[in-house]
């Protein structure tokens, strides 16, 4: 009589099926993040030809300390965080492109190479897995940006410092390091993360009902809309919706200034709380994610 290996290793076998939902979900992040290294590839290198044009430029810090010292204390702290805040402006626009073109390939590519077919013979939910691939926009990268963010304002600030050594100037006296990580958390956390939900559940949903070409069918029905109420009523109203929610809208963000500042792109929780815009963004995100799980469950590999 054999005798079951597990028996011989002296711990028990634990069936797929026993496997806990949260398990499995952490699982299929995880795989998410092995599958598509670019989600962290691509800001680190962005980071790092921050850092280095930034380190080029510590030549004139100096001067530029001197020559901001003739201002008042607001543009003093405008002008010396600029550089600090840019880095911040380019990195989230550059994780913005990566969650769009992760979005409408994320549905879309297992399909395209059949790989859907492997997937759906695990023991994991069409809910889990699509869940998992919207937690890369909604949560992964808002807090993979803050994090490779925050260290390199941190390498910045540590560079400047360097660069001042024995001249009696000093960056510290006009840029917060903690002001600013926590104000660009609440900012990645609340507006790329939460507002902009809507944007990618819509994507994820183009990317699971297209066939081909994603990116066209997640653009041409919203041109359509905005084209066809133009031409009918003479207004914009969806388009005006549209910029409202990429752009954070009256409720959701403060009025625009001219100024280059984390305090220009950060609103306070009770007024994205009080906006019903928010939560209207969730709830269709919501309607969007479960649609795409639905496709996910009876679409055919292409």
């Amino acid at each position: 009589m054999s005798t079951p290996a597990n028996a011989i290793s002296g711990s028990p076998a634990m069936a797929p099926a026993n496997i806990a939902p949260l398990r499995r979900f952490y699982w299929s992040v995880r795989r998410e993040l092995w599958e598509n290294r670019y989600l962290y590839v691509a800001p680190l290198a962005v980071a790092a030809l921050i850092v280095m044009g930034f380190a080029l430029g510590l030549v004139h810090l100096p001067d530029t300390l001197r020559a901001a010292s003739t201002l008042d204390a607001m543009r003093q702290h405008e002008d010396i965080e600029q550089p600090y805040n840019f880095a911040a402006l380019l990195l989230m626009f550059t994780t913005f492109l990566i969650g769009v073109f992760y979005c409408l390939d994320a549905l879309y590519g297992e399909r395209r190479d059949r790989s859907v077919l492997f997937w759906k013979s695990l023991p994991v939910s069409d809910l889990t897995i699509v869940l998992s691939k919207a937690s890369i926009p909604f949560v992964v990268i808002p807090l993979g940006t803050w994090v490779i963010t925050a260290v390199t304002q941190a390498i910045m600030l540590l560079l400047a410092g360097g660069r001042l050594m024995g001249t009696g100037l000093s960056v510290s006296l006009h840029v917060s390091f903690w002001r600013m990580a926590s104000m660009l958390f609440y900012h990645l956390v609340v507006v790329h993360g939460l507002w902009y939900a809507p944007i990618w559940g819509w994507l994820l949903l183009c990317s699971a009902w297209s066939r081909r070409t994603p990116y066209l069918w997640a653009t041409l029905p919203l041109l359509a809309v905005g084209l066809v109420e133009k031409i009918a009523f003479n207004t914009s109203h969806f388009a005006g919706w549209l910029a409202y929610r990429f752009m954070g809208g009256p409720e959701g963000m403060p009025p625009r200034n001219t100024s280059m500042t984390m305090d220009a792109l950060t609103a306070p929780p009770a007024q994205f709380l009080a906006s019903p815009g928010f939560w209207f963004g969730l709830a269709l995100a919501a309607a969007f994610v479960a649609a795409a799980v639905r496709l996910r469950r009876y679409q055919a590999p292409i």
